[in-house]
């Protein structure tokens, strides 16, 4: 199965090609310019380096949110054109279950099972993006979304993890771990571990991708939507005013 997988929710961003789970090439940016700006100048990089075509591609997989406004509508304008013209089917990926599925405790044994894996993303404005997952069942493990993406304060968000926390200590995951300040979380949360882990989120995107084709968890051109989380400044002036 060959998946197109774009990541264009974060500054970063990102573009992959992979062939069930095997990454094939990846295209990534640390630029001041918006990733959504840059997209199709990488995609066609990607195409140079693994010598693609669009109508070979079997899935496209992509971050539907959260993230920034323009660069979520960018990516999923684009996948949404590309799914429409060459009928293929689309896996829309949270950024973060992205996140939370680079935690070590999916890969290591003997880092024990916690209860809760809670990936977290910068939202600006001193608040962040976060949910939390469980380990589910199955092979892969699959991780079960128990609480919605939500945007949050740093105080918020460590209160909603320790409320759903009854046992064993949570994991909390992202990119920029650092926007949770090591003191605070030792005064909610003692015990909880810290992960960082990359913002190059496409080769994930695409695994989980892969998982989504085999449980035909997968939607058409139509059904693509973001999951924003927060109004754009746009739409808050005209709901305010």
């Amino acid at each position: 199965m060959l998946i197109l997988s774009i990541d264009t929710s974060t500054r970063t961003g990102s573009v992959a090609l992979l062939q069930d789970k095997d990454v094939l090439a990846e295209v990534s940016g640390n630029e001041e310019t918006p990733y959504s700006t840059r997209l199709f100048r990488d995609l066609e990089l990607l195409q140079c380096r693994a010598q693609f075509r669009m109508d070979q591609i079997d899935v496209f997989a992509v971050a539907c949110g959260p993230g920034s406004f323009t660069g979520l509508r960018v990516g999923l304008t684009a996948v949404k054109a590309w799914a429409e013209v060459h009928c293929k089917p689309i896996a829309a990926i949270s950024g973060l279950e992205a996140i939370a599925a680079q935690s070590k405790v999916l890969e290591d044994d003997s880092l024990g099972s916690p209860e809760i894996i809670a990936p977290f993303l910068d939202a600006r404005r001193g608040q962040l993006f976060g949910s939390l997952y469980r380990l589910g069942q199955g092979n892969p493990v699959r991780l079960d979304l128990i609480v919605e993406e939500s945007i949050l304060s740093a105080e918020e968000f460590l209160e909603l993890v320790k409320g759903n926390s009854l046992s064993a200590q949570p994991v909390l995951v992202s990119p920029t771990p650092d926007l949770l300040p090591a003191t605070l979380v030792k005064q909610v949360l003692l015990g909880a571990r810290m992960e960082a882990v990359s913002g190059i989120l496409a080769p994930v995107i695409g695994r989980l991708g892969y998982d989504h084709a085999n449980r035909g968890d997968l939607v058409d051109a139509m059904r693509l939507d973001a999951n924003y989380v927060r109004r754009s400044d746009a739409e808050t002036a005209w709901k305010d005013a």
